[in-house]
């Protein structure tokens, strides 16, 4: 069955807009337009990912994601109007896996709902890579610390798991950007300085640690 995605714009010429491009590639597609709507949707029918957009009524984007942090980690695409990056860190922050700033381009708005999902599929091959103290498991997307398990987001998860694959190698973030996310995010590497914040946070009782590169980028090492 195919994934069910969920639009949330007061902008009804958006949503109407992103139907027609997502429905196009076999998506069934709900849309709603504010904030406290989109919350009782959601755990009606329970999408696959949500695009939200942050200037909404009644809820504000931001608070709509707060709350649907406190019991899932589906994926959600922030869009904003505003070309300012701390709407764009607050949203990463907040657990946005992803974010477009309007007007965008509605076929890139598939592309990347496509990689998301793609990324969270569950990886066919049986494999468990470890470095100290630190083991990966990729088909069931677990990670443990002295075999105690950490909670990962779906895209710090895909983030360590590149860096654990390659331990000690230099990653550029714009190769992070395009290995991890599976797209060129055109530059906007402050989202793989925020998830290697997170992750660096959740890793802190362990051997293994984010280095970094200064001017080049990030690497593991234990």
């Amino acid at each position: 069955m195919s994934a069910r995605i969920l639009l949330v714009d007061d902008e009804r010429a958006i949503t109407e807009l992103a139907r027609l491009y997502l429905e196009n590639e076999g998506f069934r597609v709900s849309a709603v337009h504010d904030g406290a709507r989109a919350l009782q949707v959601f755990y009606s029918e329970q999408p696959n990912l949500i695009v939200l957009d942050l200037m909404l009524p009644r809820l504000d984007g931001f608070e709509v994601c707060r709350r649907l942090r406190a019991t899932s980690q589906v994926p959600i695409i922030m869009l904003t109007a505003r070309d300012e990056d701390v709407d764009k860190i607050v949203g990463l922050e907040l657990g946005a896996d992803d974010y477009l700033t309007k007007p965008f381009n509605p076929r890139e708005l598939v592309a990347r709902v496509k990689a998301i999902l793609r990324r969270a599929e569950p990886t066919r091959p049986t494999q468990r890579v470890a470095l100290a103290d630190l083991a990966l498991d990729l088909e069931r997307r677990e990670v443990t610390v002295k075999g105690q398990l950490l909670s990962l987001r779906a895209k710090e998860f895909d983030l360590l798991a590149l860096l654990l694959q390659h331990p000690r190698v230099v990653f550029t973030r714009e190769r992070l950007l395009e290995l991890a996310w599976g797209y060129d995010f055109a530059g906007e590497t402050r989202t793989v300085d925020v998830h290697v914040a997170h992750l660096r946070k959740k890793l802190a009782g362990s051997q293994v640690e984010i280095e970094t590169v200064t001017g080049v980028g990030y690497k593991l090492v234990a």
